[in-house]
Parts: C-alpha cells; sequence; structure tokens
C-alpha cells in the first residue's frame, strides 16, 4: 500500500485568533502522523483559519489543486452557529458529493449523543482529493474519523486509479460476500421498433449564427467567488480595481546618481547625505549641496532633479574611501530630470483594471502592486466529457475487430485544460438507453456542463437526443446546425436537482467534435465564466477551394503571417470529418460560404472571414 497523504485545516475564530489552542487539530495531527489508525498515513499540510466561507474555500481549494494530496480533514464550523459557514465552504468547491461517509459517521455518532443530529457536515471529492468535515470538538473529531477511517484508503485508491490496490479490495470483498451490482436506472426510450424510427430529423436545421445566438441568449455566467491571488490566473475579474495609493507613492529617482536643485547648474557640489530605496531621506536639500540617490529611492524635499553618477567626477572624499565629501557636477541638470512624479504610473482612486478583464501574468502583477491579496472572480465551469458508441475502446488497448479507439475525450480534454478549464472524464457509454440514462444522470452529478461525443445523428443506436427528451425532461434547442462538418450538433438545457444543466451533444467523428467545440461550446464556456468570445479576422486565401453544394463550411487552414499583403490563410488537406489529422496544424477556420452553382470556387486572393482557433 501507498503512502496516503493528508491536510488537516481547523477551521475557528479563537483558535485562529490565539485565544483558544487548537485541540482537535492538533489531536488529529497526532493520529495522522502515528499512522496507527490508517496505515501509512503521512501529514502534509496543518493550518488554521477563521470560519470566513471564502478563506476556508481558498485553502480546500489550494490544497486539493495539488496531486499529492489525497484526504483533506476539516474540524470545525458544522453546527448552528451564524458563523459556523465550513460546510457551505466545503459544498461550493466539491465537484460530487459522498453521502455515505457523512451517513456513516452521523449513524454511529448518534449512538454517543442525540445531540449529534445538529451537525451539518459534509464530504465529498475535489479533483483527487477526498475532503470530510469533522466537528469542532476534540472528541467528536476523533470518533467520527475513527467511524469512516477503514474507508478511506480504498477512496484513495479509487481517486488516484490505483488499479491494484482497488482490485484486492474487491476481491477481498467478494471473498466476504456478493458484491451489490451497480443499479442501472431504467430508460423511457424504446429502441425495438427499429424498422419505425424517425428517418427525417424533427428538429428545425438553423444557421450557425442562429445556434450562437441562441447559446448567448440561454448560458448565464455561473456566479462570483473570491479567490487569493495565486489561484486566480486564467480567470475573469468581477469588479473594478482601484488604486487605494498612488504608484510611485512619492518622487522616485529613475537612476543611481545625486538629487540636485536644478537652478544650481553644473559644478562642484557638497555630499550631504545618502538615500537608498526602501528609506526616507533625512534632510532637506538647500543650494550648493546634493544627496546621493540609488535607483527607486524617494527624492529629498527640495530637490527637483537626478543627475546620473555617469555624469559626475569624484572631487574629494574621507580617506577610508566610506564617504563622498565633493563631487563636480559635469552636465546642466534640467527641473524633473531623471525623477518618476508621484504617481506618475497610477493615480490615487484611479480604476487599473475593468470588470471583465482575463486575469493573465501582467494582471495579476499590476493587482498586487496596487496591494490586493485577493480578488472576486467568475467562477468557471466544471466540464464533464462523455464518449458514447458500441465501437470504442480506450487509447492504450489493443483495436477488437470493428473497433476505433476514442480520440475525442483526450483532445477536448486537452482544448479545455489549455483553456484553464477544469474536466471530469464521465466514462465510456454503449448505445443502450439505460446506460446513456444511468450515465447522463451521474455525469450531471459532477458537472456544470456536459459534452458528449457521438449518439446524434439519424442512426438507430443514436439515443443521446431521445433520452435527454424523455429521461430528462430537457428543452432542445437546436438538434441540428446547417454547416460542415457538424451537422448534428445539439444544445439542450435541463433541470438537474434543482440547478440548470447545459448539454452539448457533439457528433461522434473526431474532426467534427473538435469544430464544434471550438465554435459553440467554447462560446457557452466564456459565457459561464464571463470571458469573450471568438477572434475573428478577414484573411485572404492562397489558393483555390471548392466549396460544398450544400452547407457553409468551416475548412481548416493554416495562417502564414508574412504574406505580401498581409496574412495568407492555406487549406490543410483532405477536410474529411474523420480525418484528426487536418487539425494537426490548422490555427483557423475558414467561414466558406455554400455554393450557389456547381463547381463554385472561393479564388485565390479572395478574402473571407476566419475563426482563429484556441489550440
Amino acid at each position: 500500500m501507498e503512502e496516503i497523504y493528508f491536510g488537516i485545516l481547523t477551521v475557528s475564530d479563537t483558535c485562529y485568533n490565539g485565544k483558544n489552542s487548537d485541540k482537535s487539530g492538533k489531536k488529529l495531527l497526532e493520529i495522522i502522523s502515528e499512522g496507527n489508525l490508517i496505515p501509512k498515513s503521512k501529514l502534509i499540510h496543518y493550518d488554521i483559519v477563521p470560519d470566513e466561507l471564502t478563506t476556508i474555500a481558498q485553502v480546500l481549494v489550494k490544497w486539493s489543486n495539488e496531486d499529492k494530496c489525497n484526504v483533506i480533514l476539516t474540524t470545525g464550523g458544522t453546527g448552528f452557529s451564524e458563523r459556523d459557514v465550513t460546510p457551505e465552504a466545503t459544498r461550493n468547491i466539491i465537484y460530487k458529493v459522498a453521502p455515505g461517509l457523512m451517513h456513516v459517521m452521523m449513524q454511529e455518532s448518534l449512538k454517543v449523543t442525540p445531540l449529534a443530529m445538529l451537525s451539518r457536515g459534509v464530504c465529498g471529492i475535489r479533483k483527487k482529493t477526498l475532503i470530510i468535515n469533522l466537528p469542532g470538538s476534540m472528541k467528536g473529531a476523533v470518533e467520527c474519523l475513527t467511524f469512516v477511517s477503514s474507508a478511506i484508503p480504498h477512496a484513495v485508491h479509487l481517486l488516484r486509479n490505483n488499479t491494484d490496490e482497488v482490485v484486492k479490495t474487491h476481491i477481498d470483498v467478494q471473498a466476504k460476500g456478493p458484491e451489490v451490482p451497480l443499479q442501472i436506472r431504467k430508460s423511457k426510450v424504446n429502441v425495438s421498433a427499429v424498422a419505425f424510427r424517425a428517418r427525417k430529423s424533427p428538429y428545425k436545421m438553423l444557421e450557425v449564427d442562429e445556434a450562437l445566438k441562441c447559446i448567448s441568449n440561454l448560458v448565464q455566467p455561473l456566479g462570483i467567488i473570491k479567490l487569493k491571488l495565486s489561484d486566480a490566473l486564467g480567470y475573469i475579474l468581477a469588479e473594478n480595481v482601484t488604486a487605494i495609493d498612488p504608484l510611485p507613492p512619492f518622487n522616485a529617482s529613475i537612476k543611481d546618481g545625486y538629487a540636485v536643485i536644478a537652478a544650481d547648474g553644473s559644478g562642484i557640489r557638497n555630499v550631504q547625505d545618502a538615500v537608498s530605496a526602501g528609506e526616507m531621506p533625512k534632510n532637506k536639500i538647500i543650494t550648493g549641496v546634493c544627496v546621493r540617490i540609488n535607483t527607486g529611492a524617494p527624492i529629498p524635499d527640495g530637490a527637483d532633479a537626478v543627475v546620473q553618477v555617469e555624469d559626475t567626477e569624484l572631487v574629494e572624499a574621507s580617506e577610508d574611501g566610506t564617504q563622498e565629501i565633493k563631487i563636480n557636477i559635469t552636465s546642466t541638470p534640467r527641473v524633473g530630470l531623471d525623477i518618476r512624479p508621484k504617481g506618475c504610473d497610477i493615480e490615487e482612486n484611479s480604476v487599473v483594471l475593468v470588470k471583465g478583464t482575463e486575469l493573465k501574468a501582467v494582471e495579476l502583477g499590476l493587482l498586487a502592486t496596487v496591494g490586493l491579496s485577493s480578488v472576486s472572480v467568475y467562477r468557471k465551469p466544471i466540464i464533464g466529457l462523455l464518449s458514447t458508441g458500441n465501437e470504442l475502446q480506450n487509447p492504450g488497448e489493443k483495436l477488437k475487430p470493428g473497433h476505433i479507439r476514442d480520440s475525442n475525450k483526450t483532445t477536448l480534454t486537452a482544448l479545455f485544460t489549455q483553456l484553464s478549464y477544469d474536466t471530469i472524464d464521465c466514462g465510456v457509454c454503449r448505445d443502450n438507453p439505460d446506460e446513456v440514462l444511468t450515465t447522463i444522470e451521474n455525469a450531471l452529478d459532477r458537472c456544470d456542463i456536459l459534452i458528449s461525443t457521438g449518439g446524434v445523428s439519424m442512426g438507430d443506436k443514436d439515443l443521446i437526443k431521445q433520452v435527454l427528451k424523455e429521461d430528462f425532461q430537457a428543452d432542445i434547442h437546436f438538434g441540428r446546425v446547417n454547416m460542415k462538418p457538424g451537422k448534428p450538433t445539439t444544445f439542450a438545457t435541463c433541470n438537474f436537482k434543482g440547478s440548470i444543466k447545459y448539454i452539448f451533444a457533439l457528433p461522434g467523428n473526431p474532426v467534427s467534435a473538435t469544430v464544434t467545440a471550438q465554435l459553440f461550446v467554447l462560446q457557452a464556456l466564456n459565457r459561464m465564466s464571463d470571458k469573450f468570445d471568438h477572434t475573428k479576422i478577414k484573411i485572404e486565401v492562397g489558393e483555390d477551394l471548392k466549396l460544398d453544394k450544400e452547407r457553409p463550411e468551416y475548412h481548416r487552414a493554416v495562417i502564414n503571417w508574412e504574406g505580401e499583403n498581409g496574412p495568407i490563410a492555406y487549406s490543410t488537406g483532405n477536410q474529411m470529418s474523420s480525418r484528426l489529422k487536418s487539425l494537426l496544424s490548422a490555427d483557423c477556420l475558414l467561414i466558406l460560404p455554400a455554393a450557389i452553382t456547381s463547381n463554385e470556387v472561393i479564388k485565390k486572393g479572395d478574402k473571407v472571414n476566419a475563426i482563429l482557433l484556441k489550440c
């Protein structure tokens, strides 16, 4: 068995302020460090925070973002007090709940005291970390940890995909008795009457612009959270940020040299003092004297220029060389020379970043400059990725007859991850309505937006739309789009356990899935996190391109940015929707209209609209 790494978070205003000692957290620390209750347990994090929802959530997010932290135990903040918000903070950041752990703790605690019914703890999973809320009392925290300790190693192995340990546990369980099979839900969709299936789609064909407008009208931002600057990269700012101080906060020297009175001109000066960055000048400068000054240091009162050291000569120094007594200024200074005036970079009370700004490296640096340690941002959506099809196998498996490897999930995971979105693997689902229902239901429990690939065309095994409509009472806002590739792209919403869920059912062909994800899904993700939409440009084509006679085409192309008259786009070759290789070098999609006459082409040198790709 490999080591299990723990974080212990004590939530208590009084412990945080030093008014009480942290008995519960220290006792949990002792138990974990000893490794007797949970074998091979090891402590890697311990902290105390006040009863503040945002602060608790920030620590949980930070620790669970680390691959090494397997389990986080919180103690405190689970009661009825106004400031008891640990369950709310936990619920806000977990991807899925683990109610069984809480049920066991409650069941066993009630045997100890009936007051256990007042505990409001939450257990759940974020990424690959299990989070368990324990009571604030030392006795209650230790008891509850003991009640669930036997399940923690197996939970960690499942989250870490430790197949050997998982199989070993399953064998041990099976030796003691039969394992309860997965409960597959029964779908309302009847697929037995294959001959009578619909042979024409009941869904209106939308133009691409109509479909994009539909998404824009329906999808809403998920809400606002507060994050530490270290966790806010890639998020969208949810408020204007105003500078509370000017920058620089004082007149500052741009160079190493001497602060002088410009009206004194060139010539001999007495060196009165020295001032470095981080120090305040001691004396006011008067005529005939100067102060040695370093870059970034405050300008002494009375000085109105800085002469760089290169424009001076030493005239007199102390015998040991530690003091400059007199210098000769060889150039004539002017007022303001090499001085950064107070507030010249950022004025006090000025808006430095506006709501809607994406926080990248420079933006985060600017927020730190104006004194912020945390910032309000729009929450990013959690994306569930589901592949469907009887023919699919995982990439590392040897192909069976009639099967293909699933590339869609790998491609889409990489696409969304490089755009700083969190994804969840919701598995591969066979073309069976009961399995489709069960898998989608489990997926919607864990994500804000579900992206499926396959199962949306007109075959008798294309079940996604039927299951969404009949089993989830989903509103299917469009089920066909007039474009190539990606015609059967589907967008739906449903109310799932009190929350609106967004669902994109994309075609199964790899290029179709990737192009429609770029075009439609990214628009939804941008709306949910309040980002801007696609960048479009007008671009010249470098070769004749034949137009499709039925549908507008989103043609994969690569851009040469150094053309004589501006950027030029060239086709990546064969545009079959199954040919993922055509996307390998593509950095844009050329928007080509449908042909009006047969054999119509876009001529070399013509200009067309293009969407810049995000991958």
